[in-house]
C-alpha cells in the first residue's frame, strides 16, 4: 500500500515536547468540547490531510487560541483545601490518576476554585502532572514491529496501569506518516466502550508515541488459544460489541476500512474494542471517491475488489460478516491469495452474481475481464452448521453483493439473533460495557484448554497497532 507522508515542517515541527499529548487531553474536557462545537464549521468530517496548527489542532476546527472555557471565578472560602477529587473533576482526569504532591500543593495555593480554565492553563496543568512526557511511561516488553512503528507493553507511572505504547519513528525529512495523523484525529473524537482508548500522545524529535489502553489479546489470538472452537454465546457477545462500536463510528460518518480479527482487541472481562484506525477516514460529503486499496484481502467486499471507490459504510459490514463466519466456524470464509482468487472463492460460495442480484454489474469492466464461470449458490449452513436459523439469516444479510441492500450496523444490532441478550442492551450509554447488565458474561469456550487470558502473551499478535 502506498503510504503517503506529511512533511514534518507542516505538522509537528512547531510542537513542544508535550503539546501533542496536551492536544489530545483537551478533548476529554466536556466544557472545552462545548466551546469547540460552537466554533466548528464541520463536526463530522476529518480531512484526509488536515492542516495542523501550532497547538496540535486542525486549523479547520480550532477555535480561539486561548478562549476561556470555564464559568466565572468563584473564590474559595478561607481555610478550604482543594481535594484531589476537585482537581480531577476540574481537569476531567481519570479517578485513579496519581497526582504529584507538588501539583496538588500548587493547586491548593491557588486563590480560586473553578477557573478561569483556558486552553493554555489546562495544557500547563496536564504537563505538570506528567502528560505528554516520555518519563511518565515505562517500557516492559516489545510486542511487535512494523514498517513505521514499534509496539511495547508499558506501564503508566500516573496510574500504575498497563498501557500499549505505539512508537512511530519520525524521519527527519518526511515527518510523521499520514496514517498516524489520521488515527489521532479520529480517535480523539471517539469515546465508546467498544473502541480502544487513546490516553496520551508523547512527541519527541525522533518519535511520536501513542499511548493506548492495554488489552490482553486480539480476536485472532483469542480464537487460536481456544482451538478455534468458540462458545456460541461468546460469538454472539463479540459480534454485538463489534456492531456496537461500528454503529457509533458510522453515525459519525467514519469508515474503519480495515476490519479483521487482528484489529479487534479483547480484555480479560470480554470487552471487544475496535483498534487500528490508520486506514479509517471520515466520509465527507464533497468527496465521493476513495481508494480501493483498503481492507485486508480476506475481508474485502466484492464491489471494492472489482475496483469500486464509491463505497459507503457497507464496506465495513461485509468484513463483519466474514468475521462472524470465522468465529462460528473456526476458519476464514474467503482466504484468497490474489484479487482474482478471492473473487472466485466468493462466487463459488455465494453463486456468481447477475444483473438481477447486483444491478449495474454488467457495466463493471473488471468483472467482464475476469470471465468468471457461473457458480451456483452453496447453502451457508453447509459451511457453518453451528449457526442457528437467526444466525444464518443475519450472516446472509452481511454478505449481500449489492452494497445498497447490505444490512447496516444499527439494523444488525436489532436482528432477532440478539433477542436473547435482552432489551436493556440497546439502552446502554456509549461508554458503558454490556457486561454491566445482569446475565451478560462470557462462557467457557469448547476448545479452551486453559483459563481464558492466563496463557502467555509474549508472542501474541499485535499487527492491529502497527
Amino acid at each position: 500500500m502506498d503510504i503517503k507522508m506529511i512533511h514534518k515542517s507542516n505538522t509537528f515541527s512547531n510542537f513542544g515536547s508535550h503539546k501533542l499529548g496536551n492536544w489530545f487531553s483537551t478533548w476529554s474536557n466536556p466544557r472545552r468540547k462545548s466551546s469547540f462545537i460552537k466554533n466548528s464549521k464541520s463536526l463530522s468530517v476529518v480531512q484526509e490531510h488536515p492542516r495542523i496548527g501550532s497547538d496540535g489542532e486542525s486549523e479547520e476546527t480550532s477555535g480561539a487560541s486561548d478562549e476561556v472555557i470555564s464559568p466565572a471565578v468563584r473564590f474559595r472560602p478561607k481555610n478550604h483545601r482543594i481535594s484531589r477529587q476537585d482537581i480531577n473533576k476540574r481537569l476531567s482526569l481519570p479517578v485513579d490518576l496519581r497526582l504529584p504532591e507538588s501539583f496538588v500543593a500548587k493547586q491548593s495555593a491557588s486563590p480560586n476554585i473553578d477557573g478561569p480554565l483556558s486552553r493554555t492553563v489546562r495544557r500547563q496543568s496536564l504537563s505538570e502532572i506528567g502528560f505528554g512526557k516520555t518519563e511518565t511511561y515505562t517500557k516492559l516488553d516489545k510486542l511487535g514491529e512494523g514498517t513505521y512503528a514499534t509496539v511495547y507493553k508499558g506501564k503508566s507511572r500516573l496510574t500504575e496501569n498497563l498501557v500499549a505504547l505505539k512508537e512511530i519513528r519520525l524521519e527527519h525529512e518526511e515527518g510523521a506518516p499520514c496514517t498516524a495523523i489520521r488515527e489521532v484525529s479520529l480517535l480523539k473524537e471517539l469515546k465508546h466502550n467498544n473502541i480502544v482508548t487513546l490516553h496520551d500522545i508523547v512527541h519527541t524529535e525522533k518519535s511520536l508515541t501513542l499511548v493506548f489502553e492495554y488489552l490482553e489479546k486480539d480476536l485472532k489470538q483469542y480464537m487460536d488459544d481456544c482451538g478455534n472452537i468458540l462458545s456460541m454465546n461468546n460469538v454472539k457477545l463479540f459480534l454485538f460489541q463489534l456492531l456496537r462500536g461500528l454503529a457509533y463510528c458510522h453515525r459519525r460518518r467514519i469508515l474503519h476500512r480495515d476490519l479483521k480479527p487482528q484489529n479487534l482487541l479483547i480484555n480479560d472481562r470480554g470487552e471487544l474494542k475496535l483498534a487500528d484506525f490508520g486506514l479509517a477516514r471520515a466520509k465527507s460529503v464533497p468527496t465521493k471517491t476513495y481508494s480501493n486499496e483498503v481492507v485486508t484481502l480476506w475481508y474485502r467486499p466484492p464491489d471494492v475488489l472489482l475496483g469500486s471507490t464509491e463505497y459507503t459504510t457497507s464496506i465495513d459490514l461485509w468484513g463483519v460478516g466474514c468475521i462472524f463466519f470465522e468465529m462460528a466456524s473456526g476458519r476464514p470464509l474467503f482466504p484468497g491469495s490474489t484479487v482474482e482468487d478471492e473473487l472466485h472463492l466468493i462466487f463459488r460460495t455465494l453463486g456468481t452474481p447477475t444483473e438481477e442480484t447486483w444491478p449495474g454489474l454488467t457495466h463493471i469492466e473488471e468483472f467482464q475481464n475476469f470471465k468468471f464461470p457461473k457458480y451456483e449458490l452453496e447453502p451457508l449452513v453447509n459451511r457453518v452448521p453451528r449457526l442457528d436459523c437467526e444466525g444464518l439469516d443475519l450472516l446472509t444479510k452481511f454478505l449481500k453483493y449489492n452494497p445498497k441492500i447490505r444490512v447496516s450496523a444499527v439494523e444488525a444490532m436489532r436482528h432477532s439473533y440478539f433477542e436473547s441478550l435482552g432489551p436493556g442492551i440497546h439502552k446502554l450509554p456509549n461508554t458503558t460495557s454490556i457486561f454491566t447488565l445482569p446475565g451478560i458474561q462470557l462462557s467457557r469456550d469448547l476448545g479452551s484448554k486453559t483459563v481464558p487470558f492466563l496463557s502467555s502473551s509474549r508472542n501474541r499478535r499485535q499487527s492491529m497497532l502497527l
